[in-house]
């Protein structure tokens, strides 16, 4: 495997969330996948990002009744929206953007 680290994966941080709680989510996720060695493909390491996303959220991205946003008290860092993950600009940005760079991780 080399070179590939699935924290690279988190670097840079998007320009732009959805609300308070995503970057913690984000950094979160980053924590969590520190130190783990990188699953063989692509596709498992999509799996492994949606499952510690299902872990710290509690939500799986890919159900058909997703709401648009949830409270985690463990994201509420403060703010009006403190702890409010938007579980739409996770399915619509955040995700797919770490499984581009997921597929780029591969690529090289």
């Amino acid at each position: 495997m080399g070179e590939r680290s699935l924290v690279t994966l988190f670097t840079p941080e998007p320009g732009r969330w959805g609300l308070r709680g995503d970057p913690h989510v984000w950094r979160a996720m980053r924590a969590e996948v520190e130190g783990l060695e990188p699953p063989p493909t692509p596709a498992l390491v999509v799996e492994l990002l949606h499952a510690v996303f299902r872990t710290l959220v509690g939500v799986e991205l890919t159900a058909d009744d997703l709401p648009d946003e949830v409270f985690r008290q463990e994201f509420d860092h403060g703010g009006m929206s403190g702890g409010m993950v938007s579980l739409r600009t996770w399915q619509a940005r955040l995700m797919p953007l770490l499984e581009e760079r997921a597929a780029a991780l591969f690529a090289g």
